[in-house]
């Protein structure tokens, strides 16, 4: 049997010589290389110029609103609002990014039958910025706002955490399980959230401080988050409510927050920390906002179940249920107290 030479092993392939094109290319590709990378130099320097530049022209100190009502407690200089005169205290603990001023509507409802105190946690709006921003550290300073306040033995507070501040409450149940009379999560479950690693390296300054000032700057941007987060039930900001929200950010420290938060997530409770707050005999409660994107009524019923607290309480609203739905969220607030403390 005969056999093709082309088939035949014994005849090695023919060398092949340089490709024509080779050269041609690697010489294309430098020649746009070279020009593209100068151009990303340039432009990277501009955008630094630039992000400089508008940092110092908006470096101005925005002043504190006269009449705070302010207290020294432990290592924490506390802003706080209060409601009422008479009744079973409760203490209101703010999301992030919000402050006492987001429980306005609030807390005349619950001030009817309750003295009601809201914070502004350290770093974000009028309280002194004290580091760092996890739930262990706010929740001391929660602790200390409480002694301060002699909020102690039988006048315990129910603490009410709003979003993350449900996690803040949480673990000032951890530190101290007699320093409140009974813990309620709104909207919120404490669980992380985080954010991808890479955010927190890239976001640095001097860009990180361009990019909040501008958002925080931006009316138009605080009414479309606050829409979102609080459904059509809530009146659109007017121009004094964009400023009430937006001042608080623009007090020193606010920009820490945002660094501590990208790398290291929103204030939250570990695995291991929610089974703890769970067997403690503190009474829980979880009332989340009916059409709540952030909290499902699934979550809300895991949340629950995790913390050893009843089937938890749906109100109207979105994420925002204290200023959608400040009556309907002040009765059943109310009707837990009832069942902490009787009638």
């Amino acid at each position: 049997m005969t056999t093709c030479p082309c088939q035949n092993p014994r005849v090695p392939p023919p060398a092949l010589g340089p490709d024509p094109e080779s050269p041609r290319l690697s010489r294309l590709i430098r020649r746009l290389f070279w020009p593209a990378a100068a151009a990303l130099v340039v432009l990277a320097a501009i955008l630094t110029a630039a992000s400089f530049a508008y940092n110092l022209a908006t470096n101005g100190l925005v002043t504190r609103p006269s009449g705070l009502r302010m207290i020294r407690a432990g290592a924490f200089d506390t802003r706080y609002l209060q409601w009422g005169t008479s009744g079973s205290p409760v203490v209101l603990v703010p999301g992030a990014f919000e402050t006492a001023d987001t429980f306005a509507a609030l807390g005349p409802e619950l001030g009817t039958h309750h003295r009601v105190f809201a914070i502004d946690l350290t770093g974000t709006g009028y309280s002194s910025p004290s580091p760092p921003f996890d739930a262990r550290h706010l929740a001391m300073q929660v602790l200390a706002f409480i002694r301060a306040m002699h909020l102690t033995g039988a006048n315990a507070p129910v603490l009410v955490g709003h979003s993350s501040g449900a996690a803040v409450a949480g673990m000032t149940v951890l530190l101290d399980s007699h320093a409140a009379a009974g813990v309620v999560f709104l909207d919120g479950d404490a669980t992380a959230l985080t954010f991808p690693p890479i955010v927190g390296w890239l976001l640095i300054n001097p860009y990180r401080t361009t990019l909040v000032r501008m958002a925080v700057g931006s009316g138009w941007l605080i009414q479309q988050i606050y829409q979102s987060q609080c459904g059509q039930a809530c009146p659109p900001l007017t121009a004094a409510g964009v400023q009430i929200w937006r001042r608080p950010l623009q007090q020193p420290g606010f920009l820490k927050v945002v660094a501590y938060n990208l790398r290291h997530g929103i204030p939250s409770m570990s695995g291991g920390q929610l089974r703890k707050l769970r067997a403690t005999t503190v009474p829980k409660l979880v009332i989340y906002g009916r059409d709540d994107r952030q909290l499902s009524s699934s979550d809300a019923a895991a949340a629950a179940a995790r913390i050893g607290a009843p089937a938890p309480v749906a109100i109207p609203g979105h994420h925002l249920t204290m200023i959608s739905s400040p009556r309907q969220l002040a009765a059943a607030i109310n009707a837990f107290i009832r069942s902490v403390l009787g009638p």
